[in-house]
């Protein structure tokens, strides 16, 4: 729960909104947040493309790659989704705003843009682009309170401008920065110098900071279905974007600052891995960029061809007529199974709910609770009056030693004098087998090995999951 705890703004936000809306808790509305988190995303998006092209079908093409490419899963009501928001509001602002006289040259001359490319805006001079400064401080201190990697993604996002003359500005970065660290070293402390002690573990290890979950591979349908659209998704997406880069180069030229934000976080897989998800926020924080440069690719611009001959300008905007419907077709197919693939892991039936808020009810206060995952439904219920153990999080190859005796490894765990129950779900029977956590078959041998072992008593039983308690020697 560190995370959760030293980056509570989300959460106070979402306190306020349940007593703003009367209502016992926010799973009156949480349904809504994919919905709304995209919606809120629009405006911003287009904000941001309309900064570097006067193209609506450029613009709101971009936008619509971007939605379907966006199969990541954090536009839940969480504190990723939130910050991501605000992040991204952030640099639309700083790319329209913080421009700096004589910074723009000949990217404000018609004939040496591209067609669909937009004049560099405006140029700002020092005291307004400080206002700017200061309006943002807020948005940048709810970044802060509100998640751990975001403020990191912002920060080096304002980094690769500089190597840019147009935004070549140290103050707001100076600022981003020394917020991140005063959070940080204060309220983020204990995990902010757990995370620095691990990083002679990881730094470096690009292999391993780039892998997908932290375990082994993803078995069953859904989730092996799933990881195969990902990958698709990515190399669609990245190969379209790859395209207009080259192809397009001046519009690349004038665009250049939404390439190298993209492109930033790529340095963060040298790193640290994120517990595995290293790979899914880097994805997702370059995904504004590689969209609106997939759209280029798939939206002719007439002055693109200039030059060309009748017949070629007709081939090619036949081709271009094909390719765009196809290519959103074919994104929208693979968004199905990228974004809901894993949808046995999402839905947890209300049998099972209520199994598990039965038995942490009946846990004395200060019990220990155990679980292969924490991704079971009510999972952190009365988590501030109890502890808990995910013993399955780990590499595969320790998960497969603890599965040669888990009685044993399991009560070796638990502190003596410690009160502990067992908690195993459908749920999380599914998960451990789509994330690789347990070999086939893992989950049925943990639950059947420890319900027939003498140091642990079955509570309660039923088809969608048990509940055990340790026998302590002390009792």
């Amino acid at each position: 729960m560190s995370a959760y705890d030293q980056w509570p703004g989300f959460f106070g936000l979402n306190a306020a909104l349940v007593r703003a809306f009367g209502v016992e808790s926010a799973t009156a509305y949480l349904n809504w947040a994919p919905v709304v988190l995209g919606l809120l995303l629009l405006p911003v998006l287009v904000l941001l493309y309309r900064t570097f092209t006067e193209d609506w079908r450029l613009v709101w093409t971009g936008v619509w790659i971007f939605q379907l490419a966006n199969w990541v899963g954090q536009d839940y009501l969480a504190p990723q989704g939130f910050a991501y928001l605000l992040h991204l509001t952030v640099l639309a602002v700083v790319l329209r705003h913080f421009v700096l006289p004589g910074s723009a040259g000949r990217l404000r001359d018609r004939t040496f843009l591209d067609p669909a490319a937009a004049a560099v805006p405006p140029p700002t001079g020092r005291r307004q682009r400080a206002v700017c400064v200061l309006i943002l401080a807020p948005t940048i201190v709810a970044i802060n309170a509100a998640h751990q990697l975001t403020p990191v993604m912002l920060c080096v996002s304002l980094f690769a401008l500089l190597f840019t003359r147009r935004y070549r500005n140290l103050g707001l970065l100076a600022v981003a920065g020394a917020l991140m660290l005063a959070w940080d070293l204060t309220m983020g402390r204990p995990l902010f110098t757990e995370t620095l002690g691990t990083l002679r573990e990881s730094l470096g290890e690009l292999t391993r900071n780039s892998r997908a979950g932290y375990a082994g591979q993803l078995t069953g349908p859904g989730p092996e279905l799933a990881g195969r659209a990902n990958v698709l998704m990515v190399l669609a997406v990245a190969v379209l974007a790859a395209v207009a880069v080259f192809a397009r180069r001046r519009l690349t030229r004038s665009a250049l600052p939404l390439l190298l934000v993209s492109a930033a976080p790529l340095p963060l897989f040298v790193v640290n891995d994120y517990g595995g998800e290293m790979l899914f926020r880097v994805y997702l924080f370059g995904l504004p960029g590689a969209a609106f440069f997939a759209a280029a690719a798939l939206v002719p611009a007439a002055g693109a061809i200039r030059g060309a001959s009748a017949r070629a300008r007709t081939v090619r905007r036949r081709v271009a007529s094909v390719a765009l419907p196809v290519s959103l077709v074919a994104l929208a197919a693979g968004f199905l199974p990228s974004y809901y693939g894993k949808e046995r892991m999402n839905y947890t039936p209300p049998a099972e709910t209520a199994l598990v808020t039965r038995a942490i009810d009946r846990a004395p206060e200060g019990s220990l609770v155990l679980a292969a995952t924490g991704s079971f439904p009510r999972a952190l219920h009365r988590y501030d009056r109890l502890e808990h153990w995910f013993f399955a999080e780990q590499e595969l190859p320790e998960n497969e030693r603890m599965l040669a005796d888990p009685a044993r490894y399991l009560a070796d765990g638990i502190p003596p004098g410690t009160r502990a129950y067992v908690i195993l779900t459908r749920t999380q029977d599914v998960y451990t087998a789509g994330e690789g956590l347990l070999p086939p078959g893992g989950f049925a041998t943990l639950r059947d090995e420890l319900a027939a072992s003498p140091l642990f008593t079955v509570v309660e039983e039923h088809p969608y999951g048990v509940v055990l308690e340790h026998r302590s020697p002390a009792r």
